[in-house]
């Protein structure tokens, strides 16, 4: 190459260098300009965590445990006083109508209906003397030979006689009475659930001696939270008794008490329920299912999603654009051990900030790093 041509090509080369070197130069601010945006894009954006809810039906239940109990329970107990000598149940045992619980010592009893009966035999002896000789005394004055007056005194004697025999019936059907008492009998068909004496000891009429519940109708009883009663007047009740294979029983709320227990704070509450198997069984452990009838939904969301603002619960609601949170106030119906059971101006399918609800702005944009399968 000649020295001519050498020159024009490091002349050629050199302007190159410097086209490349003014393009470096120019475009590294524009591309210095374009991530300075994204970083400070990114860094104004609020990260957030959300959630897809929708209506879970096992928040529209709650339940209360309680046991099963007779809705008929007596206390029964002797008529007469007296010494226990027979005790012919114990606790547990099935008893019909009329099967003896209990016997007294009869002996006392026994005296007094005896010393009745030769009491009703003498004053019909009295009686009928009275009777004959009013009889005579009416003949005779009849024929003059007594006068009205004598008459008189023997009708009375008569009417009084008959008046001892009456009384002395009376008396007697009541040693009768007493005597049959001495022998205690249930009322009704039932368990014995209680029997608070033991043979020989000396009771007095109307102690109790021994508890009759009846399994003919059975309930279960359940405390009520006071902020809960509401929910009876608007839910179906059902009824599950442990160890009964998982089977409910339809129900319905019959008796609510009307004053709060002191200490717990609870209303008593009985279901009656109907059963025709083993889990009569009184005293069984069971479960009162309460299904709300009304068609509010709710939403079962996380525990951390939940503001309080005020005396307004809220939650952060993502908008259709995905880049806007909004403060929506909700109903807060109760809480679980892991979730809070929300109801309010809520749709199936709204997304809610799940996490770091207290740090978020309404006028700054969002952006999302992680979504949550819907809370079960």
């Amino acid at each position: 190459m000649s020295g001519k041509h050498k020159t024009a090509e490091q002349t050629r080369l050199r302007l190159r260098g410097k086209k490349l070197a003014l393009i470096v130069l120019v475009g590294a601010p524009l591309l210095g300009g374009c991530k300075s945006e994204r970083q400070s894009a990114t860094t104004s954006s609020q990260a957030v965590q959300v959630l897809q809810i929708e209506p879970t039906s096992a928040s529209e239940t709650s339940s209360y445990v309680g046991t099963i109990r007779p809705r008929f329970e007596s206390n029964i107990a002797f008529r007469v006083g007296g010494k226990i000598t027979k005790r012919l149940v114990d606790i547990g045992t099935s008893v019909t109508a009329g099967q003896i619980i209990a016997e007294l010592d009869p002996t006392d009893y026994r005296l007094a209906l005896e010393a009745q009966q030769a009491e009703l035999a003498a004053a019909k002896s009295s009686r009928d003397q009275a009777v004959a000789a009013e009889g005579r005394y009416r003949t005779l004055e009849a024929q003059g030979h007594v006068a009205k007056a004598a008459l008189e005194q023997r009708v009375a004697a008569a009417d009084e006689a008959r008046g001892r025999v009456e009384r002395a019936e009376r008396s007697l059907a009541l040693a009768r009475n007493q005597l049959d008492y001495a022998e205690l009998r249930s009322d009704a068909a039932g368990i014995v659930s209680a029997l608070p004496v033991e043979v020989a000891q000396v009771v007095t009429a109307g102690q109790t001696i021994a508890r009759i519940a009846r399994r003919d109708e059975i309930e279960a009883l359940v405390a009520i939270p006071e902020n809960r009663l509401g929910d009876l007047k608007q839910a179906v009740a059902e009824i599950e008794i442990w160890g009964d294979r998982n089977r409910r029983y339809p129900a319905k709320v019959r008796e609510v008490s009307p004053e709060a227990d002191s200490v717990s704070r609870t209303y008593a509450a009985r279901f009656s329920f109907h059963v025709d198997s083993d889990a009569r069984e009184l005293g069984r452990t069971a479960t009162v299912h309460l299904k709300a009838t009304n068609a509010t939904q709710v939403f079962a969301v996380p525990l951390a999603s939940v503001m309080q603002e005020g005396t307004t619960p809220t939650v952060w609601v993502l908008d259709a654009t995905a880049t806007r949170v909004r403060r929506t106030p909700v109903t807060l119906i109760r809480f679980t051990q892991e979730a809070a059971i929300i109801s309010g101006a809520l749709r199936p399918g709204d997304r809610i900030v799940a996490l770091g609800v207290h740090m978020l702005d309404a006028d700054k944009p969002v952006r999302i790093v992680e979504q949550r399968a819907t809370l079960e």
